[in-house]
């Protein structure tokens, strides 16, 4: 039996938090998926007893605290800094890119301006964290 997975996505557009979710509906009925609309909103979640996502999907770009902002608060926090972040954003700029690594994204995403390339694009973010997270899982059972 396989555990339900957590995600939360971290967006200010409120279109892209409706599209994800839609994604979400299709290709990870199994899952649960938290929207927040900015990082003070999902640092406070993140920090809040009981809440732990599998992965975060974080928007760069956003007013207040930037994605940037967020990735760093939460890789300064020992009990937030494990958590795999996807940085999702649509800039291609190298140096957004070299900054998301920097601070230990895990991936960078450009967004696809149509709905079935995010699609797309959604479904290889969580087939890859489904695979990756069932191993660790499996490893974390087999040495218990």
């Amino acid at each position: 039996m396989t555990a339900t997975r957590h995600y939360l996505l971290v967006d200010d557009a409120p279109q892209d938090r409706f599209l994800a979710q839609e994604a979400f509906e299709q290709l990870c009925p199994e899952g649960v998926l938290t929207c927040v609309g900015s990082g003070m909103e999902a640092l406070d979640l993140l920090r809040s007893p009981g809440f732990q996502p599998d992965v975060i999907l974080l928007d760069l770009n956003m007013p207040g605290m930037s994605g940037f902002e967020l990735l760093r608060v939460m890789k300064d926090d020992a009990r937030l800094a494990h958590i795999p972040v996807v940085m999702l954003s649509t800039s291609n700029a190298q140096q957004d890119v070299n900054e998301a690594y920097v601070l230990h994204a895990s991936s960078y995403v450009v967004k696809s301006a149509s709905f079935a390339g995010f699609l797309e694009q959604l479904e290889r973010i969580l087939h890859y964290w489904k695979l990756s997270r069932t191993v660790h899982d499996e490893a974390f059972e087999a040495n218990s």
